[in-house]
């Protein structure tokens, strides 16, 4: 969902609120004169790539996890 400002906002500090569309890849709506505009970056971040490394999660693919024989492990409680 965008970020929504006036158009007085936009002109005051547009470098800033660009550069912030540029660096997050979030859109920002300017409404000027009562109608709504969407400054988005024609390139889109794919919100994978802002992901932070997270010390003790696993690394590699789900299916792997999926697939595990556990049943040397598994002792169901009676």
């Amino acid at each position: 969902m965008p970020g929504r400002i006036s158009d007085a906002e936009f002109e005051k500090d547009t470098a800033r609120i660009l550069d912030d569309v540029i660096e997050t890849g979030i859109p920002i709506e300017v409404e000027r004169r009562g109608r709504r505009l969407v400054i988005s970056p024609v390139e889109l971040h794919r919100k994978l790539e802002r992901l932070e490394e997270h010390a003790g999660f696993l690394i590699g693919d789900p299916d792997d996890i999926v697939h595990i024989d556990w049943s040397k492990e598994w002792r169901p409680s009676l």
